[in-house]
């Protein structure tokens, strides 16, 4: 399907692309090697077959034709050449050689089972959060811990780049908090944090308590002084 294009600033130059840089095109031609598309440059770019669409293109007029309308992302650029490879499938947020073990990611968990959850923190693939990752105290389901389409922030354990496959965790962050007064162990249970949270409350309804009751017991000695220094004139 062809997307509805938005007002999306236009580079003047061949000169001004960038990688991922998202643009707006008309199909000019179609070949079977893929379709040429005017970008409004001094040069045309050219998406390939292979970049039309995420699932395999068979004939590349089954997903666009002269006339259309399209977003494309860059890929390629070659100045010299007057090449400008173009691509109609967004690219990651994070590439491949972009991530690095103990990086900290904020993302989206796309899906839930019994031994984890996937994910999606920008890269070509989902990150999988084994059960294990997510706290230290035993967790019977993954949903324990978090929902589906939630933000949570995760860090890359372990990355197998030959597999592609990258395992996360949700300990070991410290959350940096400006009000933050107590530190707070990063591989709490959910139980946990919540009884912390209980007593911390505890705590500031003892001490407001307690503060009532100092006020009330200087109020106290207050007036036995008052009293005391004016029996004390009048004996005068």
């Amino acid at each position: 399907m062809v997307k509805e294009t938005t007002d999306i600033p236009q580079p003047r130059s061949i000169n001004d692309l960038q990688p991922k840089m998202c643009l707006q095109g008309t199909v000019k031609q179609t070949q079977l090697y893929g379709a040429v598309m005017d970008i409004g440059l001094e040069c045309d770019g050219v998406v390939h077959i292979s970049q039309l669409a995420p699932e395999r293109v068979n004939r590349v007029t089954d997903v666009v034709k002269p006339g259309d309308n399209v977003t494309v992302w860059v890929t390629k650029v070659n100045p010299e050449k007057r090449f400008i490879g173009l691509t109609m499938i967004e690219p990651p947020r994070v590439d491949w050689h972009d991530l690095a073990e103990n990086q900290v990611h904020t993302g989206t968990v796309i899906r839930l089972e019994s031994y984890g959850a996937f994910v999606d923190i920008g890269a070509k693939r989902p990150g999988l959060l084994h059960i294990r990752e997510m706290a230290s105290g035993y967790v019977r389901h993954s949903s324990e811990l978090v929902q589906l389409n939630e933000e949570v922030q995760v860090r890359i354990l372990k990355l197998d780049r030959r597999k592609r496959r990258i395992d996360l965790t949700m300990m070991g962050i410290e959350a940096e908090t400006e009000d933050k007064t107590e530190e707070e162990e990063p591989t709490q249970t959910s139980m946990e944090m919540a009884l912390q949270r209980a007593r911390t409350q505890q705590r500031r309804q003892s001490k407001r308590r307690h503060d009532k009751h100092q006020v009330a017991n200087l109020s106290e000695r207050e007036d036995i002084l008052a009293r005391t220094l004016e029996q004390h004139s009048k004996r005068q």
